[in-house]
């Protein structure tokens, strides 16, 4: 009788993993060892796991070299147009396993790992995620640099190599910066030779042979480049990070020893500006560091793409030499941060260049484009004018000129289409499938690739092909078994890392993304509230079970967030420790929230919380990611809910409460909380219980400023969507036992997510912004003759 498969094993019969192939393995097993003889100078007897990772990485980044000078000379000889993607964050998470993925080398490193005693598993997570960015504005930038790759696009990404990244949340400890540069980044590549100045400060002076910005103070910016791979397509495009550095111009012997300290800490103080990441991406902080990052990067990539296309194959040296830019440069400003660009481009065309006004503005325009994210009014940056005259004089001046010329009329949304409509586009954001399923949930990935083949991971379209089998018993059987074993499986890390035995056939309701007001955790803690009471009040009666988790991050100088938080893990504690409850509601806080994380949270989980208040969220691609990889959705009329219900059918989710004209006429009215509160028994109760020290019997007040925010100053109006949540929640409860049809409703959910692929976003900027046809075809691998 034949043995039965380990998990290992099953996952290396995986086909969209590659092939493992006999040369593959042996190939790799040499150059690992190979890496860590002459890369790491250790042998097996004193190499440690992390020498092990390296040595992998290192083996991996071989057959991506290769390809990504391949793909540059490429791009030299073919002279594409090339699109240029700015943005102050990219939350890439880890590179290794997306990195296989891409290459189709899953399998053999798999299975050349194994054969040299390793577990893959253990080597991936010793990787630091590149936590460049703080939530959604960063992780949609990573995923686009993966579809533009796929899509055969010449693309560059361009940011700040943060040396502190996204912090790590230690709820116990407190606070603390994530130093994920601390072991090395073997993904990386800096680029001295590549170095630009960028000017700060000064003064201008208007002369007969123009404008000059004089008595500056300089930084350096230093690239730091890392591949993108796209899709088993051999193209390997460049995510360019600028790292800041002082000049070297001061020499020691003009020095006494307290010149040369100071010299020393003006050399850490320029350098400041590439040290840490702005701990928010949703709330503007007008410090005079951030706008130097903004600057900083913005002036070191002009410069670049400026070489860059007067270094390319074709003449544009002389008197055309920027007529044809807006034919072979685009350039896509992600959100405000990067928004310098505009005068910084036509400082550059009018002041160096020497072009005139009317002939720079026709460039910019054709050239660069604009990504706004979120309305709320807070996102929205507002500098200082002497703040910004003091540190960019020569740009406020452009700024004020554009003014003149441009904006007569107020600046609102509203006005600016009116003057110009062909100018304004929506799009849907979208996430990389690469990571989002193949990588993150091969068994799901496998399970359709089985009914409907593998192109889908091209084409998220073919999803729909999945409608075929909504019926089919032996598809709804694997659906859900996948389901249980992801369950299982993140079952067993909670218990290791949190130290909470849980049910895993209990319902996973998560709500995962950065802690704000506006994402209304405090309705999803007032509803868990609410359960516990009932649970308390007819412990006899058959309730569903459900594990409620919730985790994200809160800006360190935002105190409502904070409270959120400590609300949370209080009411857990009272919840997870009350023995009438037992395993019916468990409430756990996921510490330290972060790409990895959401890699093994999202595939097991059965709810997806999306629940704020209507007319607030962005486009947002949380709900897409639990969308395709089958969670159930329980939300809002919001960001991109009101597609999502467009695409799988609004009877597919469980949609609840007000619309936004619902939220707009009770704010004509009023918003009164007291009468919701007065009116509704259970929510009076859960208020009381907070507000009189049920979840806080030490500090019976501990929640006093939440209690008064909540009824005096809620901005989200959170008591006027409760009702409708909790009876939407009871509907979500009744179908989750009845595991036929609530997996049946999945279905509808994987088939209905084509539309949310980031390369459905990118072709439509692409084609419509950019001038630019996406291409699915593949170039000559590096070993193929040209």
């Amino acid at each position: 009788m034949a043995k039965p498969l380990t998990d290992q094993d099953k996952r290396k019969q995986i086909s969209v993993r590659g092939l493992a192939g006999v040369e593959n393995v042996a190939d790799l097993k040499t150059n690992f060892n190979r890496h860590l003889h002459f890369t790491l100078v250790k042998d097996r007897n004193v190499a440690t796991k992390r020498d092990y990772y390296f040595a992998l990485a290192n083996t991996v980044r071989d057959h991506l070299v290769g390809r990504w000078i391949r793909t540059q000379q490429h791009y030299y000889e073919k002279d594409p147009k090339r699109v240029y993607y700015l943005s102050l964050e990219f939350y890439m998470g880890r590179t290794l396993q997306n990195t296989m993925v891409n290459l189709a080398l899953e399998n053999a490193c798999d299975e050349a790992t194994y054969q040299l005693g390793l577990d893959m598993e253990e080597l991936q997570d010793i990787e630091e995620d590149a936590g460049l960015g703080n939530g959604g504005l960063g992780r949609l930038a990573a995923c686009f640099l993966d579809s533009m790759a796929s899509l055969g696009l010449a693309a560059y990404g361009y940011g700040i190599r943060y040396e502190f990244g996204i912090f790590n949340q230690k709820i116990v400890s407190g606070w603390q910066q994530d130093d994920w540069l601390r072991y090395g980044n073997p993904w990386e590549k800096a680029r001295p030779e590549y170095m630009r100045p960028v000017h700060f400060y000064g003064r201008v002076e208007h002369t007969a042979e123009g404008v000059q910005w004089v008595d500056t103070q300089v930084v350096l910016a230093l690239p730091y480049d890392t591949p993108v791979p796209g899709y088993r397509n051999n193209i390997v495009n460049t995510m360019r990070l600028w790292s800041a550095k002082a000049p070297c111009d001061f020499n020691l012997k003009d020095f006494n020893v307290g010149g040369y300290i100071q010299a020393v800490l003006d050399r850490n103080l320029a350098e400041n500006i590439s040290r840490v990441l702005y701990p928010n991406d949703n709330f503007f902080e007008g410090k005079e560091l951030r706008l130097k990052q903004e600057y900083f990067v913005v002036a070191a990539t002009l410069q670049d793409i400026i070489r860059r296309f007067k270094a390319s194959k074709f003449d544009k040296v002389r008197e055309p030499l920027f007529v044809t830019c807006g034919l072979q440069v685009a350039i896509q400003l992600n959100d405000t941060h990067p928004a310098l660009a505009i005068p910084e481009l036509m400082r550059i065309l009018v002041d160096t260049e020497k072009l005139s006004w009317e002939k720079a503005w026709d460039i910019v325009v054709r050239t660069c484009a604009y990504t706004n994210h979120t309305v709320l009014p807070e996102a929205l940056e507002r500098w200082p004018v002497d703040l910004f005259q003091n540190l960019l004089p020569r740009h406020l001046e452009i700024i004020y000129e554009i003014n003149r010329r441009c904006l007569s009329s107020s600046p609102l949304f509203k006005d600016f289409y009116e003057v110009d409509p062909q100018k304004f586009q929506n799009k849907t954001n979208g996430i990389t499938p690469r990571r989002w399923l193949v990588m993150c949930n091969p068994g799901l990935a496998e399970v359709i690739a089985e009914r409907i083949g593998e192109d889908y991971i091209r084409d998220l379209d073919q999803l729909k092909r999945l409608l075929d089998f909504v019926d089919d018993d032996a598809f709804i059987r694997d659906v859900a078994k996948v389901k249980q074993e992801n369950k299982m499986k993140f079952a067993a890390h909670l218990e290791e890392h949190y130290k909470v035995k849980i049910n895993p056939n209990s319902m996973f309701d998560v709500q995962v993304k950065r802690i704000h007001e506006y994402k209304r955790q405090l309705l999803n803690c007032l509803h868990i509230i609410t359960m516990y009471n009932r649970i308390k009040k007819e412990p006899n009666k058959s309730w569903t079970p459900r594990t409620v988790m919730i985790g994200g991050k809160a800006a360190p100088g935002y105190h409502t967030a904070k409270m959120i938080i400590k609300l949370i893990t209080s009411i857990g504690d009272i919840v997870n420790n009350d023995p009438v409850v037992g395993d019916r509601l468990k409430v756990i806080f996921l510490e330290n929230y972060r790409v990895t994380l959401a890699e093994k949270v999202i595939p097991a989980s059965d709810l997806s919380e999306q629940i704020s208040t209507a007319g607030t969220e962005a486009s947002g691609t949380g709900n897409m990611k639990f969308m395709l990889n089958g969670a159930l959705t329980i939300g809002t009329m919001d960001g991109a809910n009101v597609e999502m219900a467009e695409e799988a059918g609004e009877e597919n989710l469980f949609i609840f409460g007000m619309r936004v004209h619902d939220v707009e006429a009770v704010d004509k009215k009023g918003y009164d909380a007291m009468s919701y509160y007065n009116q509704i028994p259970e929510l009076k109760q859960a208020m009381d219980q907070i507000s009189g020290g049920y979840f806080s019997p030490t500090q019976p007040d501990l929640f006093k400023d939440l209690v008064n925010m909540l009824m005096h100053h809620d901005r989200f109006k959170v008591f006027a969507d409760y009702e409708d949540y909790i009876k939407c929640q009871e509907k979500v409860s009744a179908l989750y036992k009845n595991p036929k049809e609530w997996t049946k409703m999945v279905i509808h959910n994987i088939a209905g997510c084509g539309k949310f692929s980031s390369d459905r976003t990118i072709s439509e900027y692409a084609r419509e912004i950019w001038g630019m046809e996406p291409s699915l075809e593949k170039i000559a691998a590096p070993d193929d003759p040209r």
